[in-house]
């Protein structure tokens, strides 16, 4: 690391004292290097073996890394705390402008403690922490009310990151996620559950550090070639134009598109939820995190006409993404566009993590079908394949939580399908909802191993497309080394923080010379990988999580995948060999 880089030094706030502290920590930037790798040795440190998800002693812990504020593309910020919704490992990306604004205020990680007595927010700038009174927003119905509000109160426009919750978080849903800026989320795995824990409505972090190179020439000539890369890879360029919606259209036709709970993997309705349909009719913006040239987020533009006015509207930007658009759209039948924006503001207004909710309501729709559940207790609320409307209605009682079935949804899918039944048909991995993809036993496979259950932990769908059609045997041992070469891999990228989109950009070579102008030389990139990819599964073991006691959806293995049919005994192998190979 370079001399006078603030990687090093973590800033650790107690709520419970009203009371902060800086304290130097070259060495553990040096060993983990940032993101990821720091992060989970800051949770090993600072959570308490068995802490409940919901009590003071489990942290919170954000943290960047040594490529933020230096390259394009480096992005985000990893956020880590023990999960109210699994009850182990809680690990959660974000981009906009968290991770910038970390690293001009001057750090490198930050860790929230204890609990405060009363709603709080607080605003760092630099090195001073401010505890601000937050009794008037909590409760607010609204989370872009409550972002409003605190532009208002701060400074720092332009350059500040503003991360919150909506009232999600403060009932304590298990999957409530943190908003950063307005459209970018902290979604999975509850981290807003554990805010709302904390009486903390909201974190705003500014400051204006400069970032030391080791050779400005080299570092500037390395910056052209990455910009460059960035900017007319044919990859990337998809993002700027249609973004990752452009999934939509594809994966449907090949019958891996999760539609009415994954009862088919073809959508009818693909069409009009496409990313090409969204561009020609409600395209109204793409904005981009700080320091990257893409700008993949996607806003729609929904006017909205005003009771007995024909003449005024109300105009909203949605933001839109394929994991999104799967969760509302496809899962739950809905192809009625303004209905499906109207679901996914409400889950913005709400803070609910769209994936889980959607899958939850999939799971309770079905439900209500095969009359697992009534009508008495869904208050009324007759859900109904394709009806957006009921959606809505219902979303905002996972939240308001008005009868014991609703409670129950508010703690997942599994925990509801355990009360209610229709274990088979409820799509978690691990105790995590599913993401949007049913290609195949790789993307399952990806879900069931990987350490945030998420399809981004390893890319299981890329491993089926790959073998799609190609006739090549498939093995459960050959399958599982290739989800945990990548995974490997994809610990050092969200260690430095790279976006992952960008993954085919940052190639190892790059990631090195990267490395060297950060003041960070003879790293070895692989021990590195596979050392934070056994930390995390450690903590997970050490929380409680058993891999050999997941229970497998018999649901993905009913519905046809396109890369062919496999079984239970097959995944229960790649599990075994994934986990003896850590």
């Amino acid at each position: 690391m370079i001399a006078d880089d603030p990687l090093g030094r973590v800033l650790e706030i107690d709520l419970s004292s009203r009371s902060f502290d800086i304290v130097e920590r070259p060495e553990l930037f040096a060993e983990g290097i940032g993101g990821a790798g720091v992060a989970i040795r800051l949770l090993e440190e600072h959570c308490p073996s068995g802490a409940d998800p919901a009590s003071p002693e489990n942290p919170i812990v954000f943290a960047v890394g040594p490529l933020v504020g230096l390259f394009p593309l480096a992005s985000k910020t990893v956020a880590m705390f023990k999960s109210p919704h699994t009850g182990n490992l809680g690990e959660s990306h974000a981009g906009g402008r968290s991770a910038i604004a970390i690293r001009m205020a001057g750090f490198g990680a930050i860790v929230i403690k204890g609990s405060s007595q009363s709603p709080v927010y607080l605003a760092i700038a630099g090195d001073r922490v401010h505890f601000r009174d937050a009794s008037a927003l909590w409760g607010l119905r609204s989370s872009y009310t409550v972002g409003s509000v605190i532009r208002q109160r701060e400074k720092g426009s332009g350059i500040r990151t503003i991360m919150r919750i909506g009232r999600a978080g403060e009932r304590g849903v298990t999957y409530a996620g943190v908003i950063t800026e307005t459209y970018r989320h902290f979604g999975r795995l509850g981290l807003g559950a554990v805010f709302g824990s904390k009486k903390l409505k909201a974190v705003v972090i500014s400051g204006s550090r400069s970032l030391p190179v080791a050779d400005r020439k080299a570092y500037r000539a390395l910056y052209d070639t990455i910009y460059q890369a960035a900017t007319t890879s044919p990859v990337m360029n998809k993002y700027h134009e249609l973004g990752t919606a452009v999934n939509v259209k594809p994966l449907s036709g090949i019958g891996a598109l999760p539609t009415r709970n994954l009862q088919s993997g073809q959508f009818e309705g693909a069409d009009e939820i496409s990313a090409e349909r969204l561009a020609e009719r409600y395209l109204g913006r793409r904005v981009a995190c700080a320091h990257c040239p893409v700008a993949c987020i996607h806003l729609a533009s929904l006017r909205t006409p005003y009771p007995n006015d024909p003449y005024f509207y109300k105009t909203t930007m949605i933001g839109y993404d394929h994991e999104p658009i799967f969760a509302m759209g496809s899962m739950l039948g809905v192809s009625d566009v303004p209905g499906l924006l109207r679901l996914l503001d409400e889950a913005e207004v709400q803070g609910l993590d769209v994936m889980s909710a959607g899958v939850v309501l999939a799971w309770a729709t079905e439900a209500l079908e095969r009359g697992l559940i009534t009508l008495e207790l869904l208050d009324g609320i007759p859900l109904e394949w394709g009806v957006a409307a009921a959606y809505v209605e219902a979303a905002r009682r996972i939240v308001t939580q008005p009868t014991d079935l609703y409670r129950a949804m508010a703690r997942g899918v599994a925990h509801a399908a355990s009360v209610y039944g229709g274990a088979d048909f409820a799509l978690a991995f691990g105790g995590n909802e599913m993401p949007g993809y049913h290609t195949g036993p790789a993307c399952h496979l990806g879900y069931l191993t990987g350490a945030r259950h998420s399809h981004l932990d390893s890319a299981g769908y890329s491993v089926d497309q790959k073998v799609m059609g190609t006739g090549k045997p498939v093995t459960p041992e050959g399958v599982a080394e290739q989800l945990l070469t990548e995974e490997r891999w994809r610990q050092v990228l969200t260690s430095l923080v790279i976006c992952l989109f960008a993954r085919g950009v940052y190639t190892e070579e790059i990631v090195r010379q990267a490395l060297e102008a950060a003041g960070f030389s003879d790293v070895d990139l692989k021990a590195l990988g596979a050392d934070i990819l056994r930390r995390k599964h450690a903590f997970k073991r050490r929380e409680g999580f058993d891999p050999e006691a997941m229970t497998i959806p018999r649901r993905i293995l009913e519905t046809p995948s396109p890369a062919g049919h496999f079984d239970e005994a097959f995944l229960r192998a790649a599990i075994t060999h994934y986990m003896a190979n850590l």
